[in-house]
């Protein structure tokens, strides 16, 4: 006849084994997923103040004086307007900086920009990402971001 085991002291590790098991697996995508999202944020700031910016610069005078057609990368008497703008939300650049983005990260290129004509593009580059998981420290290169508008008042009215 098979008896039971009525003893509970043979069965004491293992439930603690489990837990641990489980656990271990449950924090690790619980930190990634929180990883990731914070990577998608920087993604999403990154794009947005892209956007920010070539919307300001579009509205922005880009040659002196104002409404001669400009063309060339980094130019125009608004560069330091339009970088601000696009890192800090606001053309004197006092507010906090969106991800800690410095003025170098900025590029504006005018095409053939005039009062209606032409467009401006805004683009952030070289923009370093930390990415960090407990065991997993790495930077990561951001591509490239860059946002295009068309030219509209560009400061002045025809």
């Amino acid at each position: 006849m098979y008896r039971e085991h009525t003893n509970r002291s043979s069965q004491c590790g293992g439930t603690l084994i489990e837990f641990t098991v489980v656990a271990t697996g449950f924090f690790t995508m619980l930190l990634a997923i929180c990883a990731g999202s914070n990577l998608y944020f920087a993604h999403n700031a990154l794009v947005e103040s892209t956007r920010r910016g070539a919307r300001f610069a579009a509205t922005q005078a880009a040659s002196s004086p104002a409404g001669t057609i400009t063309t060339g990368t980094n130019v125009g008497p608004s560069l330091t307007a339009i970088r601000n703008y696009t890192i800090h939300g606001n053309a004197e650049g006092t507010a906090t900086s969106v991800l800690s983005l410095q003025p170098e990260n900025v590029t504006v290129e005018y095409s053939q920009f005039g009062v209606g004509t032409g467009s401006v593009s805004v683009s952030i580059t070289n923009y370093r990402y930390y990415f960090v998981i407990p065991g997993l420290n790495t930077e990561i290169v951001m591509p490239a971001y860059r946002s295009t508008q068309a030219g509209e008042s560009a400061g002045t009215s025809p």
